[in-house]
């Protein structure tokens, strides 16, 4: 399981889900667990792999505004395979979809609790 200091990123992912009220894609959730408190990246390494990655979503983007082919709802995993390789995209996925059941998780007990 990978953590964000003591909290795991699928349950740093569910919070800002929850305070945002918008689902949190793997480069938003990158972007959450690689600052500092200041904002700042970790590390000048990491500072370099957010500007590519912006720079990717960035191409994507204009690209879709010319072609409708390509959905960017799902580009993220694309994004990040290409940028930091296809382990670290497993990794983002398991962690999206430990998330997304922790939410469900969440809804079926208040379903029950009523």
């Amino acid at each position: 399981m990978h953590t964000a200091g003591l909290r795991s990123f699928a349950s740093v992912a569910e919070a800002k889900e929850v305070s945002s009220g918008q689902k949190v894609g793997c480069l938003q959730l990158f972007e959450i667990t690689h600052r500092k408190k200041d904002g700042s990246p970790m590390t000048s390494e990491v500072g370099q792999i957010m500007e590519k990655l912006k720079e990717k979503k960035a191409e994507y983007e204009t690209i879709a505004s010319t072609d409708s082919s390509i959905n960017l709802e799902n580009i993220d995993n694309r994004i990040i395979t290409e940028v930091l390789g296809p382990e670290s995209n497993e990794e983002a996925k398991a962690v999206a979809m430990a998330a997304e059941q922790s939410r469900k998780y969440d809804e079926l007990q208040l379903c029950f609790s009523i």
